[in-house]
């Protein structure tokens, strides 16, 4: 009797003898990249290093487009770009110690977003893992333990013959909902040894599935249907799942208004009558979605930032649709349902019963108006203008990358994203350096597009250096530097809470200057004409600076049942 399971595909007479005539002069480096490009990969982003040059120098033989960084952070952010952009698992190759060490940022946000990138590290060799001191250069006595607390999955290889599954089994984990960043570790002489073994060729590695369990989905749909006030929450989940239109369907179907967390901003029409748009950090949309008596969150794990620093207190019954199953019900009892957003409301929209609401709209528009007179009455003319300029000048298509600086904190609440993974920010994690590396990631990712970076004068110069590789490769990136003098939100946050600030004040250079030094146009704006420049940069090929002096402040937030 023949089981499906006990076949083997025969390799064909062509395949065998490709096999057992393997061509001279490959290293454990080339079983890397030719494992990464029958997974599909057509691009690496990385940094090489002396332990590392074994896949580097396999980078030659291979078909991969290279694109080299220079500060490892940073790369890490170019990938986590290109895997939310294109939803693939975005290659990252690194060298051992401080090279690998230098990413740990870069790969805690994209674990916080959900952001498939693929971490390749070499590592001392063979004979100094597992303990011990053996004075190798770079060497740490447990570098996977320092990333098995930040990635999903990390993988160790110690021959060559491992290389293939370890990172066909690190691209399945990245990319299996929820996606993340995944670490594998290979030794430096097990790259450089020269290798016997064929060229991978057959190699897969198919994502995993999460559907949600039926028993749960039509509780929630006859919880929903019957509903009075329902209100949905959706998050970055959405996003990464590319469920914005089923989102869309069961809204409308429910006659159920949506908020946005900053995470998910794009993933419902900002002018739709149902949309509440992204004001998380107002008490008069908390208000709202607590007076819900069935409220559906969606891809978010109402954290921080999208409970409203925690002051969020539901009334009605939460449902919580999570593919992280640490995150389901971790900061709210609800009916948890552990599945992929996408799938989730597909099953929803199946089985929900139709609802009419002729009030949702007009509690919407009602609660939309209470609060813009609440910012209108804060005199922030100018950083409304600013924002507004800046919708204006960005193609409605090209992709925004956004630090951790105020005009962002703006962006968060009131910048129309225009359509679903089109906005980023590093709300994920929170840190500084995001938006001009991962700006460069999309664009390598997308070429057809310009693309925006934000940033604020403080975490330009974490990533100053990538200027260089903007120009190096001529992506199409425009830089928009708002330059207040110092870290700006934290001078807000320390004034606020101490009455005066430390450090926060900071020495910086010309910007333009330092921008065209490198080779790339930069020009010196100001509110009143920042359209204008904003757009010609963006409409020109290639890297260029926007610089804005301005100093501008953060609306007040209502939180914590203030004002």
């Amino acid at each position: 009797m023949t089981h499906d399971h006990d076949l083997v595909l025969r390799p064909t007479a062509a395949q065998t003898s490709a096999a057992l005539n393997p061509p001279p002069g490959r290293n454990g480096g080339d079983l890397v990249v030719e494992t990464l490009t029958g997974l599909g990969a057509t691009t690496v982003f990385g940094l090489p290093g002396q332990h590392a040059l074994g896949m580097f120098d396999a980078l030659r033989r291979s078909d991969l487009r290279y694109v080299g960084l220079r500060v490892e952070n940073n790369a890490g952010f170019a990938a986590d770009a290109y895997g939310r952009i294109t939803g693939e698992a975005a290659p990252l190759l690194l060298s051992t110690g401080p090279g690998a060490l230098t990413s740990l940022a870069a790969l805690q946000e994209a674990a916080s977003a959900s952001a498939p990138v693929l971490a390749i590290s070499s590592q001392i060799p063979t004979a100094g893992l597992g303990g011990g001191r053996h004075g190798y250069l770079h060497e740490l006595p447990d570098q996977s333990a320092s990333f098995r607390g930040v990635v999903k999955s990390v993988h160790t290889v110690r021959t060559q013959s491992q290389i293939p599954s370890a990172i066909a089994a690190a691209w399945q984990s990245a990319l299996t909902t929820p996606h993340g960043p995944v670490w594998v570790e290979i030794p430096q002489d097990v790259l450089m040894a020269e290798t016997r073994l064929p060229v991978v060729t057959g190699v897969d590695a198919t994502p995993e599935e999460l559907p949600p369990r039926p028993e749960l989905t039509a509780v929630a749909a006859d919880l929903l249907s019957h509903a009075a006030r329902p209100a949905i929450i959706a998050g970055g989940g959405v996003v990464r799942a590319d469920a914005s239109g089923k989102l869309r369907r069961l809204a409308e179907t429910l006659s159920a208004p949506v908020v946005t967390t900053y995470g998910g901003k794009g993933a419902f029409p900002w002018e739709h009558p149902l949309s509440l748009q992204s004001w998380l950090e107002d008490r008069h949309t908390t208000d709202f979605l607590e007076d819900a008596d069935v409220l559906l969150v969606v891809g978010s794990g109402l954290g921080e930032l999208s409970s409203n620093y925690h002051t969020f207190r539901p009334r009605g019954q939460v449902i919580q649709i999570e593919a992280d199953l640490g995150k389901l019900e971790s900061n709210h009892p609800a009916l948890g349902i552990h599945g992929d957003a996408r799938l989730s409301l597909q099953a929803l929209l199946e089985t929900v019963e139709p609802r009419e609401d002729g009030t949702a709209a007009e509690r919407v528009r009602a609660l939309l108006d209470r609060v813009r007179s609440r910012i209108a009455g804060q005199e922030l003319t100018q950083e409304q203008d600013v924002l507004a300029s800046v919708r204006r000048a960005l193609p409605t298509r090209s992709p925004s990358f956004w630090d951790m600086t105020i005009l962002s904190y703006w962006a968060w609440s009131a910048f129309d994203a225009r359509s679903p993974n089109t906005m980023h920010s590093a709300q994920g994690a929170g840190g500084l350096g995001y938006a001009f590396p991962a700006a460069l990631g999309a664009a390598v990712a997308d070429p057809t597009q310009p693309v925006l970076a934000v940033s604020g004068d403080g975490g330009a110069l974490y990533s100053i250096a990538e200027l260089a590789t903007a120009r190096q490769y001529d992506l199409n990136v425009t830089w928009l530097i708002v330059d207040d003098g110092g870290y700006g939100i934290l001078r807000e946050y320390m004034t606020d809470a101490f009455g005066e600030t430390t450090g926060t004040e900071l020495a910086r250079p010309d910007f333009v200057a330092l921008a065209e030094s490198f080779g790339v146009p930069g020009v010196r704006t100001s509110p009143e004409t920042l359209e204008t420049d904003l757009a010609k940069a963006l409409g020109a090929a290639g890297p260029s600076v926007v610089v804005l002096p301005a100093v501008l402040r953060m609306f007040a937030a209502t939180h914590g049942g203030q004002g």
